[in-house]
């Protein structure tokens, strides 16, 4: 138990600064949806932060970055998505393992799955 709360710390721990990242640049895509149509069109903070997130690079002056800084922060963030994967599923293990009522853990992990599925399913036209 000692080794998987260790293994999900450092995890979430390295990987917070790029999560974060990620989360507030894709929850300014949700919410401003004028699309650039490329880099170089980034004016502002958000949108240049916003480029990062869509295209993997910084826009500036130069519109030509080394492929293979791309692949390489490509790479980073899909290292990121497999330890957010392990990460969570730690939590989830270390959620069950950690408290004696298991059935608040099992409710709310059925709302976490079936809440998002019903504002889908509210929105789908009929």
């Amino acid at each position: 138990m000692r080794l998987l709360r260790r293994i999900h710390t450092y995890l979430g721990v390295f990987f917070a600064p790029l999560l974060l990242f990620f989360v507030l640049t894709g929850w300014y895509q949700t919410v401003n949806h004028d699309r650039l149509k490329s880099p170089a069109d980034a004016e502002t903070l958000l949108q240049k932060l916003r480029t990062v997130h869509v295209d993997q690079v910084y826009p500036g002056n130069h519109e030509i970055t080394h492929p293979s800084t791309r692949i390489m922060f490509q790479i980073l963030v899909v290292t990121m998505a497999i330890a957010l994967a392990i990460t969570v599923a730690l939590g989830v293990i270390l959620a069950f393992r950690s408290t004696k009522k298991r059935w608040p853990i099992w409710v709310s992990l059925a709302l976490g799955f079936a809440i998002p599925m019903l504002f889908l399913w509210l929105g789908h036209p009929r």
